[in-house]
């Protein structure tokens, strides 16, 4: 089970018209085009999906096309997380599960639990949830620090929590884990630009997001790093250096957004209150993408 999720995982975006509903078309565009370069799963409904501004049938609509577009070719996991335990307990009950094979679950968020907290939060979900689960530690968007002994507490007492999204930059606290971690508990990078670097210390993929827009080439320097083959991953990783920093310099998924608009892959389209990107970044973004073109033409 946890070696699906092994490599890179795309946190796919939610394309929408210019008249606000979701570009079903465009969203097809880009599951093919992920799938054709070689990812090894798909996250549905995540930050970069901006399921935070989605309806509950919009959500069960993104899910439902997801699984059917995606047709069994690469493992789906579906972000369904919470600062209410009960109402992502709910939720979860609410859904069928077929074709879903895994939750991602992001630490609870604005409330400021304690980690006795959190800890009781993840173990009410994952007793809830007939799929495993991928924990989400992002403390920049949370304000809450899912901590190494929570974690380590977490992977130990529950085999179907299989394994944590590490954002939160802290290479200390993410050694910690990798270090106690039981056999077999996946520890992914949630930072594009901090990938390499923490495949080197034993982290064993990504959920990306540069991978919308460059599956191919994000992938290919994650397999090398996975190989050890840190040389040929880095001319990779420094390539796309300058896009990644600007796909974050005005937020996800603004950055993104304007990345597949650029590509021709969706329109530049994203809900209140996120907004599109500055003209400056904007231009910085497609002089980059046109540099890293030349060097990495598209199959």
């Amino acid at each position: 089970m946890n070696n699906k999720f092994k490599g890179t995982g795309v946190a796919i975006v939610t394309p929408f018209h210019n008249y606000g509903t979701i570009d079903f078309s465009s969203f097809e565009k880009i599951i093919e085009h992920i799938i054709a370069n070689g990812v090894n799963y798909i996250v549905a409904l995540g930050t970069t999906g901006e399921s935070v501004v989605l309806s509950w049938d919009e959500r069960q609509a993104v899910i439902n096309f997801v699984i059917e577009t995606v047709n069994g070719r690469v493992p789906v996991v579906v972000g369904i997380g919470g600062n209410n335990t009960q109402e992502v307990i709910n939720t979860i009950k609410s859904m069928s599960f077929e074709g879903i094979d895994a939750i991602l679950s992001v630490c609870p968020y604005y409330n400021k639990p304690q980690q006795k907290g959190i800890y009781n939060h993840y173990k009410a979900i994952t007793a809830a949830s007939p799929a495993p689960l991928i924990l989400y530690n992002v403390p920049g968007r949370t304000s809450c620090n899912l901590n190494a002994d929570t974690t380590l507490r977490l992977a130990h007492d529950f085999d179907s929590i299989i394994g944590i999204k590490e954002a939160s930059g802290d290479l200390v606290q993410i050694m910690e884990i990798i270090r106690k971690k039981p056999a077999g508990f996946l520890v992914i990078s949630g930072d594009d630009a901090i990938t390499l670097p923490l495949l080197s210390i034993g982290v064993e993929g990504v959920i990306s997001v540069v991978a919308n827009a460059f599956p191919g080439e994000f992938s290919t320097m994650v397999e090398h790093g996975l190989q050890g083959k840190f040389k040929k991953a880095s001319g990779i990783h420094y390539d796309l250096t300058d896009i990644i920093n600007n796909l974050f310099a005005d937020g996800n998924p603004s950055g993104i957004k304007a990345a597949l608009e650029i590509l021709g892959l969706c329109s530049n389209n994203l809900r209140l209150p996120l907004v599109r990107v500055n003209k400056a970044v904007y231009n910085s973004l497609s002089q980059a993408i046109a540099e890293f073109r030349s060097k990495y033409p598209p199959h």
